[in-house]
């Protein structure tokens, strides 16, 4: 008997996910075979995505294009240095437009929050979020999920502080849900300017603290963010040296760590700040496998899509 239809005809985050549909996304990746051993498949040779990336990105991009090439897909990387939005086209006329070449699904990223829920309002297509502002970035935080689960064989029980820029981080809201869906302990670690209390009420049992130094012998992962500079993160600092002083992961700071911890990154990582050079080349370090993973879970989420009840 085949699967029954994906429930959704979007992902444009995590916070609508049942924990049954997270496991079927992670269950499926996990059968499309190792990133050093993909498989690749025509499921969409029939199928146009265009990857509309009005925000910058290295791995994400490049992840989401890999996974669609696997899947027999045809693409297009939208340029938006050479589109009408230059001479002033809305985003919403563009996105209707490039819906009306023919566009089955698009891979949407944006500095505005809510930029993929206002245009899943207008468009009949498949929208991906691949990170709107300070919003959301569920495939980031599926992937998460699936280095966890390779690595230590579960989600359920394990104690993974998310540190850094609470504030501004899509990821750190995307883990948030997932994490606490998935019945993981989460401990959201910033400086008080970064760490808004409300969050408490979206996520009441995740647990906020600015002492690193007092949980981090008990975690089984840390997932470093970077200071975001861009959303104006320097101005809610006193100084990077004092950030460094009390949140950068560093070898003095993981030997006090659980000797099976391990440590993730969204990327890009700022050496020297976050976390040093030294334990991104950690052994313990998942941050290369977390982006070999991005490729089976996007191709994954793409595949679950087109296979909606609403599809």
């Amino acid at each position: 008997m085949p699967p029954p239809p994906f429930p959704h005809h979007h992902l444009l985050g995590i916070e609508s996910l049942t924990s049954e549909d997270i496991y079927r996304i992670l269950d499926l990746a996990k059968s499309l075979g190792a990133p050093s051993e993909p498989k690749f498949s025509h499921v969409l040779k029939d199928r146009l995505i265009i990857n509309l990336f009005l925000e910058g990105s290295t791995r994400t991009r490049t992840s989401f294009e890999i996974a669609e090439r696997r899947l027999g897909a045809h693409i297009v990387n939208f340029d938006v240095e050479s589109s009408s939005s230059k001479k002033g086209e809305t985003l919403l006329d563009t996105a209707l437009n490039l819906e009306a070449t023919g566009a089955d699904m698009m891979v949407i990223r944006h500095s505005a929050p809510g930029v993929p829920h206002f245009l899943s309002r207008h468009l009949g297509c498949h929208l991906i979020n691949a990170g709107d502002g300070s919003h959301e970035h569920p495939t980031q935080a599926l992937l998460d999920a699936y280095t966890l689960r390779e690595h230590f064989g579960k989600i359920e029980g394990l104690r993974i502080a998310i540190v850094g820029d609470i504030r501004n981080s899509r990821v750190a809201r995307s883990n948030a849900w997932l994490l606490t869906k998935l019945g993981a302990h989460v401990s959201l670690v910033a400086p008080p300017t970064l760490l808004p209390k409300e969050l408490q009420t979206i996520w009441p049992e995740a647990q906020l603290t600015s002492d690193l130094d007092r949980i981090l012998p008990h975690q089984d992962a840390f997932i470093m963010l970077r200071i975001q500079t861009e959303r104006g993160t320097n101005t809610l600092i006193p100084t990077r040296k004092e950030y460094v002083e009390f949140y950068q992961m560093n070898s003095e700071r993981f030997a006090r760590a659980l000797k099976t911890a391990v440590i993730m990154h969204p990327g890009p990582v700022n050496h020297g700040v976050e976390l040093t050079s030294e334990l991104f080349n950690d052994p313990r370090s998942l941050i290369l496998k977390q982006v070999a993973f991005g490729v089976p879970i996007r191709m994954a989420v793409i595949q679950l899509l087109f296979a909606s009840r609403t599809n």
